[in-house]
């Protein structure tokens, strides 16, 4: 009776184990599921975060699979190969093993290779450029906060350029129109920041000197955290900004009061901001 007891216990053990991991899975919601199904990321809310999404996705289930096959063999060399009191469970000693090695140093390669091509496929499609945006606003990035110039001059509903600032006391808002491309110009006026918006999947830095810009269409309304993602000084963490995703009436109607309020014009970014100024010349005598 007592030799049966270790077996017992652990099946006991399993049982109430697997019966716990139940009842924790079944008091998980059904936004919470979905986003383990998405490995912790947000729901996507742009036309670019699939290609991401998926490259994300399939990044990890690449590293499952992987992982599941080391942890198999490390756990079948201790079971296969456990210390005995006699010498008969050692493996046969060989000095080494070429098709093992050429197996251990080519997979490598294979792996890094396809995660290489999918990541490539997903750069390109991210960064691809609409023939015609529908709205252009150029962001500026500055200690410590934002600045969104709606290029909307051409645009009759609107008729002017207007902008919005941020402060370190004030969070700004950037207003986008629901399902239409827009694109980003982004410039900073002071040193290296970085646009991101978390559920687009997507950021890109902001460099003084070095203007970026990059396409997309928002693609689920509501309002969405934005944040600078590059350590940028003291109150890098003051650097956020709520963007609103809506209808093309409210977006307008947005732009319309920016520009009651006198918010009209666009403030740029010096032109030469990490420009160290010219030490005049020394008068001899």
């Amino acid at each position: 009776m007592v030799k049966n007891r270790k077996p017992v216990t652990r099946t006991a053990a399993g049982l109430v184990g697997l019966a716990l991991l139940g009842l924790g899975l079944s008091g998980c919601s059904q936004d919470t599921l979905a986003q383990w199904g998405r490995f912790g990321l947000p729901e996507a809310a742009s036309d670019r975060a699939p290609h991401i999404g998926n490259l994300w996705i399939g990044a990890w289930w690449a590293s499952l699979i992987i992982g599941v096959f080391v942890w198999g063999l490390i756990f079948y060399a201790i079971i296969r190969f456990r210390r005995r009191r006699d010498a008969s469970g050692a493996p046969r000693q060989v000095r080494y093993n070429l098709p093992l090695e050429l197996l251990y140093t080519l997979v490598p390669f294979l792996i890094i290779g396809v995660l290489f091509f999918f990541t490539v496929q997903s750069q390109n499609a991210v960064l691809a450029k609409e023939t015609q945006p529908v709205h252009t606003i150029n962001v500026v990035g500055q200690k410590w906060s934002w600045t969104f110039n709606y290029m909307e001059a051409g645009n009759p509903a609107v008729g002017a350029i207007v902008h919005e600032s941020g402060t370190i006391e004030k969070i700004p808002d950037l207003y986008l129109p629901l399902n239409q491309p827009v694109r980003f110009n982004l410039t900073s006026a002071d040193v290296i920041h970085s646009f991101w918006v978390p559920d687009f999947y997507f950021k890109l830095d902001v460099i003084p000197g070095h203007p970026n810009s990059f396409d997309v269409t928002p693609t689920k309304p509501g309002v969405f955290l934005g944040k600078c993602a590059e350590l940028c000084g003291t109150y890098h963490s003051a650097m956020l900004f709520n963007v609103h995703v809506v209808d093309e009436q409210t977006y307008t109607a947005y732009l319309k009061s920016l520009a009651t309020r006198g918010q009209t014009g666009e403030v740029k970014a010096p032109a030469f901001p990490n420009t160290a100024p010219t030490v005049p010349a020394k008068k001899e005598g």
